[in-house]
């Protein structure tokens, strides 16, 4: 398990350099007091691990800016790739309060020779437009608390065309089959590259209407042959038809048929406790297995802020199942939505 006793920790991403594993994780003092101010206070923290279960902390990865910048409040989840030419390219969140004082996100990057030291580019690279993904408004015309457009999940394309981005987003416009109900606008949001450092956005890869008010850290995987994709939600951004099924928010996976859709939204089931959070999917090159981590969010009514270790994932039928691989790890029951 890695967890610091002077701060709190949360989202994290991993990237695995062929010698050791780098964790990256948002992390924010516990001096705060106020778990939930943890957000406005959010440093990229950096350690590696040989093994996914022992880890050692080295230098920080990225800061928030000083004002006035895209990134000045808070930086926030990402993703790392390698470019062929050797860069290793951190895409990351920044926040910052617009005049309204509501938390306006966009996407950034960052690049390192050797995944310790990061130099931030011009940014933002991309922001929600207003066409396709939802800008802030303020009430009465407003639909939710804060302009979500964040954690960005950059892949190759499986064809070799460049790179894409998934992003969490909000859709625009309200949901064809309900359009009272704002808040099921989530969407998985996309963008693409040619070369890492110019993206051009595009329409969103599914459809608002489908439960979920926001599709958190999203990342596609292959777990043992089955194409998926993983995603977060909480019980209170879920829509109101999902809320009346009585399921419980938490880490969910929706069957895919490629890394870019389609997505089974709708028929995604939940696979985890819900005391954990911000799953990812991770391969484990010395046993070839699919690993599982998250993060402890919320039990009893505190919340923990540590990261798990390692699960096994492996399937029985359709039902997605995460075996310790630790002995001394709580056994986690996974549980179908």
């Amino acid at each position: 398990m890695f967890k610091l006793p002077e701060a709190w920790v949360w989202d994290f991403w991993t990237v695995d350099d062929g010698d050791r594993y780098h964790l990256f994780f948002l992390y924010a003092s516990r001096a705060l007091r106020d778990p939930h101010a943890r957000h406005y206070r959010a440093s990229v923290g950096h350690a590696v691990s040989d093994d996914l279960v022992h880890w050692e902390r080295v230098v920080d990865a990225l800061v928030r800016s000083d004002a006035p910048a895209f990134d000045d409040l808070a930086t926030w989840t990402g993703s790392v790739v390698q470019h062929p030419d050797g860069r290793w390219f951190m895409f990351y969140t920044g926040a910052s309060l617009n005049a309204d004082g509501a938390n306006v996100q966009s996407i950034g990057y960052a690049v390192s020779s050797d995944l310790y030291t990061w130099d931030k580019a011009p940014g933002p690279v991309l922001r929600a437009d207003g066409e396709w993904y939802e800008r802030f408004a303020p009430a009465p015309e407003g639909n939710w608390h804060d302009e979500a457009f964040r954690d960005p999940w950059v892949f190759a394309d499986p064809d070799g065309d460049g790179w894409h981005m998934l992003i969490t987003a909000r859709s625009a416009v309200g949901p064809a089959s309900d359009l009272a109900e704002t808040v099921d606008r989530g969407v998985v949001g996309h963008a693409w590259s040619a070369d890492l450092e110019n993206w051009e956005l595009r329409e969103p890869l599914t459809s608002p209407g489908q439960g979920f008010g926001q599709l958190e850290v999203l990342q596609p995987f292959v777990v043992d042959g089955r194409q998926v994709l993983l995603f977060n939600c909480l019980a209170g951004d879920a829509s109101d038809r999902l809320k009346a099924t009585g399921t419980e928010g938490g880490v969910w996976i929706a069957t895919a048929e490629s890394p870019l859709g389609p997505y089974d939204i709708a028929g995604a089931q939940r696979i985890d406790d819900p005391s954990l959070y911000v799953g990812k999917f991770i391969a484990d090159r010395e046993t070839g297995e699919t690993k599982f981590m998250a993060f402890r969010n919320e039990t009893g009514g505190s919340f923990i802020g540590e990261i798990t270790d390692p699960y096994v994932v492996s399937w029985e039928g359709d039902r997605l199942v995460l075996t310790p691989s630790v002995s001394e790890a709580p056994l986690l029951e996974s549980v179908t939505g």
